[in-house]
């Protein structure tokens, strides 16, 4: 119950500031999902700080990549022509 309120809250937060944009919502909504993530996994005790911290870190990088990647394959897509 705790936790829904916690949620229930942020998005009371995010309406008052008047976010009007949905990208603005989407991204805000990402980063309180992760600092969630971050706080359950460092309470389960899973990992040391210091090695979550790396992780964090490798999987940040490896969703760029996969986002450059993902840029790339549609750049390639549409440059190709049929003859």
């Amino acid at each position: 119950m705790k936790n829904s309120k916690f949620v229930i809250d942020k998005f009371a937060k995010l309406f008052e500031q008047s976010l009007i944009s949905s990208k603005d919502i989407a991204a805000e909504l990402i980063s309180i999902l992760r600092s969630k993530r971050d706080e359950i996994v460092f309470k389960m005790k899973l990992t040391s700080k210091d090695e979550f911290q790396i992780l964090s870190k490798r999987v940040d990088n490896l969703e760029k990549k996969i986002a450059e990647l993902n840029s790339k394959k549609k750049k390639m897509t549409k440059r190709v022509r049929k003859s």
